[in-house]
């Protein structure tokens, strides 16, 4: 019966302990918002940071996809959100989205660019507290003059091998 418990305590008591686990130390989680001001569907010379962007983390249970944390912050005069969580979240998928830009001509979310997956976990072998996430863009409305000339710099060129 001792044994029986025994064993019965050393599977339930790790369960218990990573039901919610709180980390040590909070991870920063970091990332920037831009304005893709030449519809690129990417970064360029032209991009422009978006200050006062409103950006969610939101973790899911991996089996079912049901919200199970949800967290926003606002970005600074850099177009840069930080946060910190404070809970493990080794068991949940893990998304930076957009939420809203406050210029109105750079309000829609970029294809592909409106969401970054961020591991929220110290039990990966990362050794740093700190997360980067990749940057997230809204698209304006109309490219901006000279777009065209800044677009040229990302041309395919052909090379002689």
């Amino acid at each position: 019966m001792a044994k029986a418990l025994l064993l019965m305590a050393l599977c339930l008591f790790p369960a218990l302990a990573t039901a919610s686990r709180p980390v040590k130390d909070p991870l920063k989680v970091e990332g920037k918002v831009y304005c893709d001001t030449c519809r690129a569907g990417f970064e360029t010379s032209a991009t422009t940071y978006i200050a006062g962007a409103k950006v969610r983390i939101e973790c899911r249970e991996r089996q079912t996809m049901d919200l199970v944390y949800s967290k926003e912050a606002t970005t600074d005069s850099s177009g840069t959100y930080k946060m910190l969580i404070s809970e493990d979240h080794a068991d949940e998928v893990c998304d930076a989205l957009l939420v809203s830009s406050p210029q109105a001509d750079c309000a829609a979310a970029s294809p592909g660019r409106d969401r970054a997956r961020v591991i929220l976990t110290s039990y990966n072998g990362i050794a740093s507290s700190n997360r980067y996430v990749n940057a997230m863009g809204f698209t304006r409305n109309e490219a901006l003059a000279g777009c065209a000339d800044v677009l040229k710099q990302y041309q395919e060129t052909e090379y002689a091998y």
